[in-house]
């Protein structure tokens, strides 16, 4: 009996010994910024476009009204002017007397302070105002 045993013990160590091989395991990235494969690219980029539920703003370019972008430029041009004559003023070629301007939605002050010529902008829609000082003697 102690020789049956004996072998049944061999065979079950050789069985058991057998399947009890190592492996390497070894961790590569799946993301290509990562040291990933570079062919896993369009595939994780087409994954995250289709988890993405944000709908992309709408851009404020496709509904322009002609005649409110009309009016746009129109101000912008005033504005741009009064700026040309309130530098000309300083370096000569014309002047500009202080006092009040309306300018589409704006509201300019003119005044001389006294390290130079003070511009109030203040935009009628909203309160926001800047304030500029051209000094003396630029």
């Amino acid at each position: 009996m102690k020789p049956i045993l004996t072998l049944l013990l061999l065979t079950a160590l050789a069985v058991g010994t057998h399947a009890a091989h190592a492996q390497k395991f070894v961790y590569e990235p799946v993301n290509p910024a990562f040291g990933g494969n570079t062919f896993n690219y369009s595939w994780l980029q087409a994954s995250a476009t289709a988890q993405n539920r944000i709908q992309d703003p709408v851009s404020p370019t496709t509904a322009v009204d002609p005649l409110a972008q009309f009016s746009t430029n129109l101000n912008q041009q005033v504005l741009s002017q009064l700026t040309s004559r309130l530098i000309t003023s300083q370096f000569g070629q014309g002047a500009i007397k202080p006092g009040s301007y309306t300018v589409g939605a704006y509201q300019v002050q003119v005044a001389q302070g006294t390290s130079g010529v003070v511009v109030t902008v203040t935009d009628t829609g909203t309160g926001n105002q800047t304030t500029i000082t051209i000094p003396n003697g630029l």
